[in-house]
């Protein structure tokens, strides 16, 4: 899936990325009165007031990582959201959420990546923040941080399948936390044992 990693297509990327994470956000703020919610390290006391794509455009200018962190950051929000059902992603939480496993898929994909430090001023908070919200990020994965190449291939393909079509999620079809809402438009099996025999296929 080297096309989705090329330099010019990553704006596009990052941009699809920015409206689902937004739309879901969104959806979770109207439901969270009426589903109880978790108030973890990751919530703000107030919405930032930066947009979520801009703060994404913003990691990617200067974290330097590799393209496929983005993508391996993707797959760690669904893997998180959908272990931690009452920490929905939503307007409080999401920029943290997103410095967190950008810098998480980094340290696990690349070679040489900044500092915790380093990624704290990227995102706003301060490094004891920052530690902070790795180590609950990392907790709340389980400590599930690979990603098989089976794996890998089928997030590349739903995404590049998406961005072609460039089909906005409606409201109603974001679901109450990004685990869902990826489940209902993708729900890839991660059978790691039998990834590589079988191709990942979307849930109806």
């Amino acid at each position: 899936m080297a096309e989705l990693e090329s330099p010019s297509v990553m704006p596009k990327l990052i941009s699809f990325l920015s409206s689902l994470l937004k739309r879901v956000a969104e959806s979770n703020d109207l439901n969270q009165q009426q589903l109880h919610q978790k108030i973890s390290v990751f919530h703000g006391l107030t919405c930032p007031t930066i947009s979520i794509q801009s703060y994404l455009e913003r990691i990617f200018k200067y974290a330097n990582c590799s393209p496929s962190c983005f993508i391996v950051a993707y797959v760690y929000l669904d893997r998180f959201t959908q272990r931690q059902p009452s920490l929905p992603i939503n307007s409080f939480n999401v920029h943290r959420l997103l410095i967190t496993s950008v810098m998480v898929a980094a340290k696990f994909m690349d070679d040489l990546y900044y500092n915790n430090a380093y990624y704290a001023k990227v995102g706003g908070i301060t490094t004891i923040e920052m530690n902070f919200l790795e180590v609950d990020f990392l907790f709340g994965l389980g400590f599930h941080l690979n990603v098989t190449p089976g794996t890998f291939q089928a997030y590349c393909a739903h995404l590049q399948r998406e961005m072609l079509l460039m089909q906005p999620l409606t409201l109603a079809d974001s679901s109450l936390s990004l685990g869902k809402s990826l489940k209902a438009h993708l729900c890839f099996n991660e059978d790691e044992s039998s990834s590589h025999q079988k191709q990942q296929q979307l849930a109806v």
